[in-house]
């Protein structure tokens, strides 16, 4: 069952997916997806791994707060949208932080991937001494705004992504699940039911259903970064990156692990943007490995 925390008369949804006892590590999903989508595998190994793991919704997704609906376009339009957006992108963060505080965290490594590795670099900037490490896998750069975004993405994916229209049945919530998770796959990767059964049922049984919020997406990507840049990371930074993403350019990753000091980038062969088994593993070691090496090391994060 979840829990809720409260930032300002958001409630933002969370749940505890085990390990207690564990270094504590906060899970952040990307756009418009609940936290139901992140695999029990790999879960299963971050626990195994020595975490406590924890996931949440981000406001406008899952079963957090969903603000009220404004004329708003395309989710790729929101990026190059001018008017007052329906809150920040400091807010996202905030959300996290609020989430930690209803925990009695008072730090936690941080695993954010695709629009969520973006929100966990903004936490990293704006509460560093919050954040004990930093994870990042298929995300652009916090420091990119606006049309400096559109360098990193493919725009075949997006094409069919507003292609995609699929009943509100569970049939059609099978369906859609099944279309964006083979968007998502490397090329030629073989992708079928089993691979998103788990996500759909889930939400199922939470009266849920990802994807479906085309302006919900667009005031989470149109929110606006007022905060400071990469450079002021000064967490231990682990940038993780498909080589074979359709949806992200390798370009992304590359970029990030060079305006964040001192941050380590992996970029993986044969791997795209969703998470399949594959890398569950791998992403678990390198998490691992990273929080190992700053186990006895003293913060070094300034104050807010």
């Amino acid at each position: 069952m979840p829990r809720f925390a409260d930032n300002d008369g958001v409630q933002i949804a969370f749940e505890d997916l085990g390990g207690a006892g564990g270094d504590p590590l906060l899970l952040v999903m990307g756009l418009g997806t609940s936290r139901f989508w992140w695999p029990d595998g790999l879960v299963n190994e971050l626990v195994h791994h020595g975490f406590h793991v924890v996931a949440y919704d981000h406001r406008d997704a899952g079963q957090s707060t969903h603000l009220p609906d404004r004329r708003v376009g395309p989710p790729i339009a929101a990026l190059l949208r001018r008017e007052p957006p329906a809150y920040s992108a400091e807010d996202l963060a905030d959300d996290a932080i609020t989430v930690l505080d209803t925990l009695g965290w008072e730090r936690a490594h941080l695993f954010g991937h695709s629009m969520g590795g973006l929100v966990a670099q903004r936490i990293a900037i704006r509460h560093p001494q919050r954040v004990h490490t930093l994870t990042t896998s298929s995300a652009v750069p916090s420091d990119a705004k606006g049309l400096s975004v559109l360098r990193y993405l493919r725009l075949a994916p997006l094409a069919r992504f507003a292609r995609l229209h699929h009943p509100q049945t569970p049939q059609g919530n099978m369906a859609l699940a099944l279309a964006v998770a083979r968007i998502l796959a490397a090329p030629g990767q073989h992708i079928d039911e089993y691979d998103v059964r788990e996500f759909v049922d889930k939400e199922a049984a939470h009266q849920v259903a990802s994807f479906r919020d085309q302006k919900a997406q667009s005031r989470q990507i149109g929110a606006k970064w007022h905060g400071g840049p990469l450079a002021r990371i000064t967490a231990p930074t682990l940038v993780l990156h498909g080589e074979r993403d359709p949806l992200l350019r390798v370009s992304a990753a590359r970029d990030l692990a060079a305006a964040v000091p001192g941050a380590h980038l992996r970029t993986l062969p044969g791997v795209g943007h969703f998470l399949i088994g594959d890398v569950w593993a791998t992403y678990a070691d390198e998490l691992r490995a990273l929080a190992d090496r700053v186990d006895d090391q003293p913060s070094t994060a300034c104050e807010d």
